[in-house]
């Protein structure tokens, strides 16, 4: 029987990812797992459009102020959870493509992934979300998808 002792929550703070998160919460409970909500900052800004540049410095401190300001939400809602609920939880911030990232994060010992269908994009065109999509079909542990 499949008994998962750590879980992956990708969360981008949509509507959706927080779906993924009580449902991860629920299997952690009931497998007594510890659950690791994951943020990834996508670095992919566009530095320059038509004849306007942002300045380096401005982007860095975008990105530092987009750090704390995930780090600030996912301590909101280790909070909340631990309010509620008596489960292990932990987070990561991370910088890069979100698909690789969560993959990655994945081969670190992660016996599930629980992602939402949908992300703040919502649905756009696709049954599933294409950073779910990636992840289901790379995935070398299981993943839940929670439909949004």
């Amino acid at each position: 029987m499949f008994e998962p002792k750590k879980i992956l929550v990708p969360t981008d703070f949509s509507r959706y990812s927080k779906k993924a998160i009580s449902e991860a919460v629920d299997l952690a409970l009931k497998y007594k797992a510890k659950i690791v909500l994951l943020h990834v900052i996508d670095e992919n800004i566009l530095q320059c459009a038509a004849d306007y540049c942002l300045s380096n410095e401005f982007v860095k401190q975008f990105k530092d102020a987009s750090m704390k300001e995930s780090e600030d939400k996912l301590n909101n809602v280790i909070n909340a959870v631990k309010k509620s609920k008596k489960v292990g939880i932990s987070y990561e911030v991370k910088k890069g493509v979100p698909a690789e990232v969560i993959l990655d994060v994945a081969k670190k010992g992660i016996d599930l992934i629980v992602i939402a269908s949908h992300g703040r994009t919502g649905i756009i065109k696709h049954l599933i979300g294409s950073v779910t999509d990636k992840i289901v079909r790379s995935a070398k542990c299981p993943v839940m998808v929670i439909r949004t």
